[in-house]
């Protein structure tokens, strides 16, 4: 007798409702009976911590049960207990302190692994540290190779003034010289880097980018601000498949032992995608990735046409997003502004991407379901994206598209017009931010902006009080990259040896409570994966960081001194650290 398709359908559904029902047990019954309990027994029990859940209806726990990757007991280290089974794992937290895992919602993986490999500027001090160690390099590199870096930034030399190409060459004849601010926006090269790239008084500005010249001779400088990069760039020897994997692996491996369990990429390329997808296929990464796709340009429109990738490699590995780059950097000064800057009055900075050329993948984005995240960091870029956005809703109506609610983001949004801070939140679009750029660039912003604009400069509390969430990020490697540094950024507004400045608006600090919502709950949201990550509850994936210090109590400067002693990733250690504080 042929079967009902309904109890077909029973059927096949049966093991999920019985899951179901067992994980509602688990919450809501925490002491299963004896009878049965051995259907209770789990992969592995976390005993004795202080477990901040970032969930609502149960903020705190001691003790956390997890089996099949995912978590199905919160609560008491007695009740937690009582899941224990033959071949269950105990861990003594020993009272650290455990947070959802944290999720750095921007960053650059290649970029932190090459900082790795390459000359790295970071903390150089003063121009004759910069050049030191730039004439070290080229003591050891072969005469005609090219020497790259990045990480530099002239903020506290003295005088803060760019290099030149000058100064390069007085250390650097003979190789060529390429050398990347810390900010990704602008690169200073010698005189060797610009004859090869063909660049001299004569050379046209780039569209979206700029050929700093000298103002007496009309000689190029050195300086090279955001798309006149690629000018120099396009000539320096494209690294091997194995140095770019190697790269890789060496920011994946950064990034966990930090305390990471998922970063969302902002940005790649057709060739970094194909090296993040078979470094996941050999099982060499456990981190979570949530990576966007560099448009416009060929790999976005074969990305729109194949459509997003959801939770492969076992909810590793998600790609719905297209990323673009609007503006430059306030440091560079290429960040659009609506008004010239004060410091440069012939600038106001400059748009990198044509607005004719953005509205048709907006379009159909929505149509395909694809999120959006455009990098704007000026007044006028937010401004223009904003509009951008808006026009897109309107031509794609809720009926067209494939997901009603987009979610999409602004990266960076650190300085915004306050006339256009309640847009965000009516438009549903999400300001992804990341707080160390605050503590850093209010050294700059001030001589940049002038008093006035700074109302409306690294504004996390006017935007959480407007009804947005805020993404939290680091943008490494611009950024050290360290959730520690975001966090205490967040709630501190100081810089890392306790200083604040005029201009500075400390009242935009954010609580904890928020700071520890940026870095879990809040990116999940962004990435669509509220349901499986972002707090600690059950049902969920069971990524935890566990800290050294509980940094929801500890003095400021000690959030600082705080580090990851455990990255877990779907129940299991992935890094490990019992390191004193």
């Amino acid at each position: 007798m042929k079967a009902h398709p309904f109890r077909i359908y029973f059927r096949s559904i049966l093991p999920f409702l019985l899951f179901f029902l067992r994980n509602v047990n688990a919450a809501q019954e925490p002491v299963p009976s004896e009878a049965n309990q051995s259907r209770m027994d789990v992969d592995l029990i976390l005993v004795n911590g202080t477990v901040y859940t970032v969930n609502e209806k149960q903020p705190h726990a001691d003790a956390i049960a997890v089996t099949d990757q995912r978590i199905v007991f919160v609560g008491s280290n007695e009740d937690a207990r009582k899941f224990r089974g033959d071949k269950t794992r105990i861990i003594d937290l020993s009272g650290k302190t455990v947070v959802p895992g944290f999720t750095d919602s921007h960053c650059h993986i290649f970029g932190i692994g090459e900082r790795e490999m390459r000359l790295n500027l970071e903390g150089t001090s003063s121009l004759e540290d910069f050049l030191a160690k730039v004439k070290a390099r080229v003591a050891q590199t072969e005469r005609g190779n090219w020497i790259t870096g990045r990480g530099w930034i002239e903020t506290f030399w003295k005088p803060p003034q760019f290099p030149t190409r000058e100064d390069l060459d007085k250390i650097a004849l003979d190789n060529p010289v390429f050398l990347t601010r810390a900010d990704g926006h602008a690169a200073i090269a010698n005189s060797a880097a610009l004859k090869i790239a063909k660049i001299d008084k004569g050379t046209p500005n780039p569209f979206g980018g700029e050929i700093l010249k000298d103002k007496t001779t009309g000689q190029p400088s050195g300086m090279l601000l955001d798309n006149a990069q690629d000018l120099v760039a396009k000539n320096i020897p494209k690294p091997t498949d194995a140095e770019r994997e190697q790269a890789f692996l060496l920011g994946v491996h950064r990034e966990i032992g930090l305390g990471w369990c998922e970063i969302q990429n902002a940005g790649s390329h057709a060739e970094d995608i194909k090296i993040i997808r078979k470094c996941l296929d050999d099982g060499k990464v456990k981190l979570r990735f949530i990576n966007a796709v560099y448009g416009p340009g060929e790999d976005a429109q074969r990305f729109l046409r194949e459509g997003p990738t959801i939770d492969a490699f076992d909810h590793r590995f998600t790609q719905r997003t297209i990323k673009v780059i609007f503006d430059g950097a306030l440091g560079s000064r290429g960040a659009a502004l609506l008004k010239p800057y004060s410091d440069a009055p012939e600038s106001s900075g400059f748009l990198t991407e044509k607005e004719s050329d953005l509205k048709p993948i907006f379009e159909e984005a929505l149509r395909r379901g694809i999120q959006v995240e455009t990098h704007a960091i000026g007044d006028r870029a937010n401004h223009v994206i904003l509009d951008l956005y808006e026009q897109a809703f309107k031509a794609v109506p809720h009926d067209q598209r494939k997901i009603r609610e987009p979610r999409w983001r602004v990266e960076h949004a650190q300085i915004v017009d306050p006339a256009d801070l309640p847009r965000f939140a009516k438009l549903g679009v999400i300001p992804s931010m990341q707080p160390s750029h605050a503590i850093s660039d209010l050294f700059l912003a001030p001589a940049r902006l002038g008093m006035d604009r700074l109302a409306g400069a690294y504004a996390w509390q006017s935007f959480l009080k407007s009804g947005c969430i805020i993404a939290g990020g680091s943008d490494a490697p611009v950024e050290r990259g360290e959730p520690m540094i975001e966090f205490y950024a967040a709630v501190a507004r100081k810089s890392v040896k306790g200083f604040s400045g005029d201009g500075w608006h400390p009242e935009q600090a954010v609580s904890r409570e928020q700071a520890l919502k940026m870095f879990t709950t809040w990116p999940a949201y962004a990435a669509f994966e509220e349901k499986d990550k972002g707090s600690i509850e059950v049902g969920k994936l069971a990524d935890f960081t566990v800290l050294s210090q509980d940094i929801m109590k500890i003095p400021e400067p000690e959030i600082l001194k705080t580090h990851a002693v455990m990255t877990m990733v779907g129940g299991e250690i992935i890094f490990s650290n019992s390191r004193s504080n």
